[in-house]
C-alpha cells in the first residue's frame, strides 16, 4: 500500500446558494455585463461551496495547515508547495441564479514523482457542482505538492526574452496586464488566502518568483471569457486546461483562441510567447452561429 491510499476515497459535500451579488461581482472582475437570462458565467462554480478553514488553521503560505494538528479533508503532505496544475472540466446545464448549490468532492488519487526538481505529489479530485439537485458542472482537478525552490535556484518564471507573442495564427486575441486589485478581487471571490497572489515580500522572498503569481483558474477564467466573447454565454460544454509556467502581475498576458478539431484551441502567453496555460474546448453548434463579441 501507499502511503496516502487511507485517503483515497474520501469525500466530503458541501452547500451553497448562487445569489445575484456573486454574480455581480464576479462581472464587475472581470469587466463585463452579466447574462440576460438568469443564468452565471461559466467558471463562477470555482466561487460556491468552498472550504472555510478558520484564519488560526491557515498554515504560512495562506492555505490551510496540511499536518495532523489542523486535521483537513486533504491529506497531510508535507511538500510545501501546492499548486493547482489542470483541470478537465464538463458543463451540463448552466448554473442559475437565486439556485441551491451542492458540491461534493472525492479525492481520486495520489500519486507521487520524481521530478527534475524534486519530490512531486499529484493529488486528483473529482467534483460534482449541482444547481437545484441537477448537475451542472463536473471536474477533475490535479494539485501538485512540490519541495521549496532551492535557495540558490534563478527567480521564476524568467524574464522576457527577445522573442514576440504572434496573434496572426490566432482568430481572436486579448492582451491584459492582471494587475494586483484583480488577483485580490479573485482571491476573495474564491476565499483563496495563498500569499503569492498578494504578499510580494512572500511571494519573492520565501517561495522564488519574479512577482505576484496570477491564479492558474484565473487565467482558465480569462480563457473562458475569451470563448464567451467569441460565442456567447454558456456555450461551452467541455473545458480542458493545464498550467505549462506562472504568469506575473502587471505584465501582458496574451490570451488567444482558434478553431481546432470541430472545437476551440486556447492559450496563454507571456509577452515573449512564453506558454503559460494550454486549454480545448467544446461547444455547442458551430462557431459561424455566434458573432464575436467585445463586451
Amino acid at each position: 500500500m501507499g502511503e496516502w491510499d487511507a485517503w483515497i476515497g474520501r469525500s466530503e459535500t458541501r452547500t451553497d446558494r448562487l445569489d445575484s451579488g456573486l454574480v455581480a461581482r464576479w462581472c464587475a472582475t472581470f469587466d463585463r455585463d452579466a447574462p440576460r437570462d438568469g443564468t452565471a458565467p461559466q467558471g463562477l462554480h470555482w466561487c460556491l461551496g468552498l472550504p472555510d478553514a478558520p484564519t488560526a488553521t491557515l498554515g504560512p503560505d495562506g492555505h490551510p495547515r496540511r499536518d495532523e494538528t489542523a486535521p483537513g479533508f486533504l491529506p497531510p503532505i508535507a511538500l510545501p508547495r501546492r499548486m493547482w496544475a489542470a483541470s478537465a472540466l464538463d458543463f451540463h446545464a448552466p448554473l442559475r441564479v437565486d439556485a441551491p448549490i451542492t458540491r461534493t468532492t472525492h479525492i481520486a488519487a495520489i500519486t507521487a514523482k520524481q521530478g527534475g526538481s524534486g519530490t512531486l505529489v499529484f493529488v486528483e479530485l473529482t467534483h460534482e457542482t449541482r444547481c437545484d439537485q441537477a448537475l451542472a458542472v463536473s471536474e477533475t482537478q490535479t494539485v501538485v505538492y512540490r519541495e521549496a525552490a532551492p535557495v540558490d535556484a534563478a527567480p521564476a518564471p524568467p524574464l522576457p526574452g527577445p522573442d514576440r507573442f504572434d496573434a496572426a495564427a490566432w482568430t481572436l486575441a486579448r492582451t491584459i496586464a492582471p494587475s494586483p486589485p484583480l488577483l485580490f478581487r479573485y482571491s476573495a471571490l474564491t476565499f483563496n488566502s495563498h500569499r503569492i497572489h498578494y504578499d510580494l515580500p512572500y511571494a519573492t522572498g520565501q517561495e522564488g518568483y519574479r512577482g505576484l503569481v496570477v491564479h492558474g483558474p484565473l487565467t482558465a477564467s480569462l480563457l473562458l471569457d475569451l470563448a464567451r466573447r467569441y460565442l456567447g454565454d454558456n456555450r461551452l460544454t467541455a473545458f480542458r486546461f493545464r498550467g505549462t509556467s506562472p504568469a506575473v502581475a502587471d505584465e501582458p498576458l496574451h490570451l488567444a483562441l482558434r478553431a481546432h478539431d470541430a472545437g476551440l484551441r486556447l492559450g496563454a502567453y507571456a509577452e515573449d510567447g512564453r506558454q503559460i496555460m494550454e486549454a480545448t474546448a467544446s461547444f455547442q453548434g458551430q462557431s459561424s452561429d455566434f458573432p464575436s463579441s467585445t463586451n
